[in-house]
């Protein structure tokens, strides 16, 4: 890989008042305490046990004051005493730290329209009240983060292959940030030297009590495009929550009320311009910041990218519902009707020449709606809105859109009664699909109420094979295609091919999804904005880089640890306060790790963690017991490696140790031959050499083998997955199991790739295996970790051209019995999923899906279990 740095915008270190150092000069030492000094807290343990009360196990006060007090008693025995009095003790030490605060301020806004006296609405007398932090201090924060010295990108570049093709990864990578770091340099050439530093926005409400659904919050959160997208998927403090907008309220009457629409809109966008004026003036004349190498370097802000879903972006546009905010298509035909690209000078043009009803009908412009980015240079709001994987495809493309039509294509060729029936089958089907680690599962099928992004997410890995052979052909096709389109553009990164296929993709979705058109289903069309937007995405990749990293789901997860998490802390009596106070002290515990383990005070494996489900396990434990959503997997924070697969710790118990005994106890027969076949190739590989008389005497040898041999009951495999959450190296694991009673209900056999031939790419490299048993033994004084496998066997060469997914057959030998086989655990790659080809009949009302891989004849490898499987399935 080659990389084209910006040559005018250099990011060239300075002293602390701004003139430039010399070439290769050392970073200023940073200001920090001796490596003892643990500040606030009197030892590293009374650190890490503050961490866990409050930020890991998020303890109640009560339960704080009776473990305390429960210490005391213990440790008074011995004259000493409990590390905190109470929880009072615990809090006011965490709001004393200094590293990471942020404090909150309050911004207050009335109603100044005419006309407001004491008959006037409530929403018009009422005192509007914005609670923000400084984005200056927090871009200052995060600058100054040596968290992110080794994933910090500090000058716009054009990254290319041996080829000499284009590549977008990281933000930096992106045309956006080349671009305007031009016009900053073409605007004041004294900026040379300096360093861009985009400002990343993301906004949407969400709702932290589904029971009353009326205690909503509208959340703010900062980010820059300097740190590598692995590290802002982490979360490593790269996401803060910098404002919680005001949402007005008022009587349902006022819902349909112009003025009360108007004010909301005014209100909504004049808090944002406020708060933002504190980097304004940074957007033109550089600040002297220190970055996380310990450099200080002329800093120029610009406001590069605004995450948000659709409802919102057309509040942010300032446009009409149902219009584009990228480009002027026409609303009654988005994909047909050609629109040129929305910018700031055109809509002041438009709005200075039109009036407001020709500007509403005609360009679908809302002149009572003025952008808070014309408040700042160089900023178009139509140019930052960023792609929205998960409101514009996986939410709406796939499940609002296709599987809605899906089902009513079936009711309106079938009738309600078969159609009905035939509907139950397909959530029999997605029910019955086969356990995989980090795969949600759906006992019920689709029926449940509360769709969230990650069910929609889970549905788009099973739907296919679930209604393949009760939908037409151009159907499962159009499924097919916005799949591979919504899979190409997660990759963590993208290159000239990938848009290319993603553009096919794409054609291909739009040419497939013609027969709902043509059935009747869609008999006006298909212009929906979300749908629409996907034409847009292949120029914003380009634009900002790979968007797996900025889109909403960033938001969406961000949610949790900045809004219901801290609300679920706090007392529900103006919980918003009290929410203010936990984030804040959640970013002092933050920026004091972040400290600690920079002065080599806290080992690496205490720094801030990668987004984990909140009770995964950390190590493979035999006898812990992930939930039922798929905890088996994690993002993993250590330095990246091709690929490993490892026993689990402790070997169980109750299991014969002698070959023979061991064959006979799981009922797999063969299983001395297969060991002795396994241990023979790999003697022959390592003495190739050996004459036949030595082969003999060796083989003789090895057939009298019978063990010992250790069983398991499952192997951890970890592996490079940058495009599924992971850590800042992009590595992931994830458990794969072999048991004979899972969670003491049945039994659970996972398949794995095996590596077959490195040099063919893809399935023509890999084949299927179900582990029957994980096992390890030792002959020679070498340890062989293993696996007993049934194999399976591709149906032709190519993927199956319906569904796009590679075919599976159990491989048999010419008794007709499957073919077994013994893997060492290093030509296992990873884990694979399997889903039955169903076929035309209906599953049996009582089927479970733990006997899914015994009972059928054909199945998918499937390609959409996770993103690094739709990368190496092909």
């Amino acid at each position: 890989m080659h990389k084209l740095f910006h040559p005018r915008l250099t990011a060239r270190p300075c002293n602390i008042v701004g003139e430039p150092l010399p070439p290769q000069s050392e970073p200023p030492p940073r200001e920090v305490p001796p490596n003892d000094d643990w500040t606030l807290f009197k030892s590293q343990s009374t650190f890490l046990l503050s961490d866990f009360l409050y930020c890991r196990v998020e303890m109640s006060a009560s339960n704080i004051d009776f473990l305390m007090e429960v210490w005391a008693f213990e440790v008074m025995k011995h004259g000493l005493t409990s590390p905190f009095t109470s929880h009072e003790h615990v809090y006011k030490t965490i709001d004393k730290i200094r590293v990471g605060d942020i404090p909150w301020k309050c911004l207050s806004m009335n109603y100044t329209g005419t006309g407001a006296d004491e008959n006037s609405p409530s929403w018009q007398k009422e005192s509007y009240h914005i609670w923000y932090r400084d984005p200056d201090h927090v871009v200052k924060v995060m600058l100054e983060n040596p968290d992110f010295a080794d994933q910090f990108d500090y000058t716009p570049y054009h990254l290319t292959d041996s080829d000499g093709k284009r590549r977008w990864t990281n933000f930096m990578s992106g045309n956006y940030a080349w671009r305007q770091s031009d016009k900053i340099f073409a605007e004041d050439p004294s900026t040379e030297g300096s360093m861009y530093c985009g400002i990343i926005l993301g906004s949407n409400k969400t709702t932290v009590s589904v029971a009353t659904g009326q205690v909503e919050y509208h959340p703010l959160y900062l980010s820059i495009g300097n740190p590598h997208n692995a590290v802002r998927r982490a979360h490593r403090n790269t996401v803060i929550p910098i404002t919680f907008l005001a949402i007005p309220k008022a009587e349902r009457k006022y819902d349909n009320d112009p003025a009360f629409r108007k004010f909301k809109r005014h209100l909504y966008h004049c808090s944002i311009s406020a708060i933002l004026q504190s980097l304004k003036a940074g957007m033109t004349t550089p600040v002297i910041r220190q970055c996380p190498d310990s450099h200080y370097r002329r800093v120029i802000y610009d406001l590069a990218v605004y995450i948000a879903d659709y409802p919102e972006q057309v509040l942010l546009a300032g446009i009409v519902q149902n219009w584009c905010p990228k480009c002027t298509a026409l609303p009654e035909d988005l994909d047909g009707s050609e629109g040129g690209r929305r910018t700031r000078t055109l809509d002041n043009l438009l709005c200075s020449t039109l009036v407001s009803n020709e500007l509403w009908d005609e360009y679908g412009i809302d002149d009572d709606v003025v952008p808070f980015t014309n408040d700042f240079p160089r900023a178009n709001i139509h140019e930052m809105l960023s792609p929205d994987l998960l409101h514009q495809i996986i939410k709406g493309a796939f499940n609002d859109h296709l599987v809605s039509w899906t089902c009513s294509y079936i009711l309106s060729i079938h009738g309600e009664a078969r159609g009905n029936e035939i509907l139950n089958d397909i959530d029999k089907r997605i029910a019955a699909t086969p356990h995989f680690p980090g795969l949600r599962r759906f006992p019920q099928g689709r029926w449940f109420k509360q769709w969230t992004g990650d069910d929609s997410k889970a549905l788009m890995k099973v739907f296919i094979p679930a209604i393949a052979e009760y939908v037409p052909v151009r159907v499962t096709q159009c499924l097919s295609a916005l799949l591979d389109f919504c899979y190409i553009v997660r990759h963590s990164e993208l290159g000239e091919r990938d848009i290319a296929d993603a553009e096919a993709a794409l054609h291909k979705f739009h040419t497939n999804r013609e027969a709902f058109r043509d059935s009747g289903i869609r008999p006006t069309g298909f212009s929906l904005p979300r749908q629409h937007s996907l034409t847009h995405y292949l120029y914003m990749i380009q634009e900002f880089g790979a968007p797996n990293r900025l889109c909403s789901s960033i938001t969406e997860l961000r949610h949790i640890t900045a809004v219901k998490r801290p609300w679920r802390h706090s007392n529900r009596y103006e919980a918003l306060r009290q929410m203010l106070l936990t984030i804040q002290w959640l970013d002092k515990l933050a920026g004091a790790r972040v400290e600690f383990v920079d002065r080599g005070m806290l080992p690496p494996s205490h720094a801030i963690p990668a987004v984990v489900p909140r009770h995964a396990t950390h190590h493979i434990d035999e006898g812990c017991d992930h939930d039922e959503h798929g905890l088996e997997q994690e993002a993993v924070d250590g330095d990246k490696v091709d690929g490993s697969l490892e026993l689990a710790k402790r070997a169980q118990r109750r299991y014969p140790q002698q070959l023979n005994a061991l064959a006979l106890h799981i009922g797999q027969p063969r299983l001395p031959v297969l060991v002795h076949d396994f241990l023979f190739h790999q003697l022959d590989q390592v003495n190739p050499a050996l004459s036949d008389n030595e082969i003999m005497t060796r083989m003789e040898q090895l057939l009298r083998f019978d063990g010992p041999i250790s069983v398991f009951h499952s192997a951890c495999a970890m592996f490079y997955a940058p495009s599924d959450i992971s850590g800042i190296h992009g590595m992931r694991r994830e458990w794969i199991r072999s048991t004979p009673s899972w969670r003491k209900k049945h039994h659970q056999h996972d398949c794995v790739f095996i590596v077959v031939d490195q040099s063919q790419p893809g399935m023509r490299g890999m084949v299927i295996g179900q582990v029957k048993l994980f096992f390890s033994l030792v002959c020679d004084g070498i340890t062989y970790p293993c696996a007993l496998v049934d194999r399976f066997a591709c149906v032709g060469r190519i993927p199956d051209p319906v569904t796009g997914l590679w075919k599976v057959r159990p491989d048999r030998d010419r008794s007709g019995r499957q073919v077994q086989s013994i893997e060492h655990l290093d030509a296992i790659y990873r884990g694979a999923h399997l889903i039955p080809v169903f076929g035309d009949g209906f599953l049996p009302p009582d089927f479970h899906f733990s006997y899914s891989l015994d009972v059928f004849d054909t199945y998918y490898v499937n390609k959409y279990a996770d993103h690094h499987a739709n990368e190496i399935v092909f």
